[in-house]
């Protein structure tokens, strides 16, 4: 990976005469990590900035979480904004509704295993369950470090017997597992599928898109936009698919602020 910073004049000539859509992740992009889910609030300055480039005719933002739709709208408050929330399975923004067709037997299976979860890990300070509809999110980072074995083994209890017979799947994330439906639907082809969207609302092809992530679920879309746009990595770490990176959620902000700049000229 390439510092972007180093490339600053290469990347305002870039940005120059393209639409730019930019593509981001919530948790540890635009908020630092938080110990819990419900502590990491975006800035007021990232909201004004979003806000701004939204309105932009020149630029469209679309934000892609894992957390649900609702949360992450509620947390970022934009009215001209794309959310893609579950990491997909349910989309909302101007001129676009969109949830996958999940059959009530696969909500009824992630019932099960919240419930499963919330007995089961009782027992073990930390565990954060989030039951998000679509998807459980299974946070571990306030979990003692002699607890973890003990955590893993509760978690292959409880999950073993619906990957067998591919109910469900599992990503990890930081701190985090996320038991998901097993489909082929990931944040890579959600990008690509609002990208081209966005080609044929424009009837062109001058579209920059710009990926920014942070985690591992944000690699499927490093790789689909590999040759087609921007892709940046949040944090020092090497990441297999992105090719440049900031260091901090706040050269994000840094970051934003230079597109506004050049697209508010």
């Amino acid at each position: 990976m390439e510092y972007l910073f180093s490339h600053r004049n290469k990347l305002k000539d870039i940005l120059t005469d393209k639409f730019v859509f930019l593509f981001l992740d919530y948790d540890g992009t635009l908020t630092p990590i938080a110990q819990t889910p419900d502590k990491a609030v975006i800035s007021k300055e990232k909201k004004d900035l979003l806000g701004r480039l939204s309105n932009n005719p020149n630029c469209k933002v679309a934000i892609i979480s894992g957390r649900s739709l609702s949360d992450i709208k509620a947390l970022v408050g934009i009215k001209s904004i794309i959310y893609a929330g579950n990491h997909g399975l349910e989309i909302e923004g101007p001129k676009i509704k969109f949830e996958s067709r999940l059959s009530p037997r696969f909500k009824s299976i992630i019932r099960d295993i919240y419930k499963d979860a919330v007995g089961r890990f009782s027992k073990i300070k930390g565990v954060l369950i989030e039951n998000k509809g679509l998807t459980l999110s299974v946070h571990y980072r306030l979990v003692d470090k002699q607890d973890i074995q003990e955590f893993l083994k509760i978690l292959a209890e409880i999950t073993d017997p619906y990957i067998v017979r591919n109910k469900i799947k599992i990503n990890s994330g930081k701190k985090v597992y996320e038991i998901r439906p097993p489909v082929m639907w990931d944040k890579g082809k959600i990008v690509l599928w609002l990208l081209s969207r966005q080609q044929f609302l424009l009837e062109n092809n001058n579209i920059l898109p710009i990926y920014i992530g942070d985690d591992t679920t944000d690699e499927d879309a490093f790789k689909a936009l590999k040759k087609k746009g921007l892709t940046i990595f949040v944090g020092e770490k090497a990441s297999p698919g992105a090719r440049y990176y900031l260091k901090n959620t706040e050269e994000v902000t840094e970051l934003l602020r230079l597109i506004f700049d050049l697209k508010h000229k």
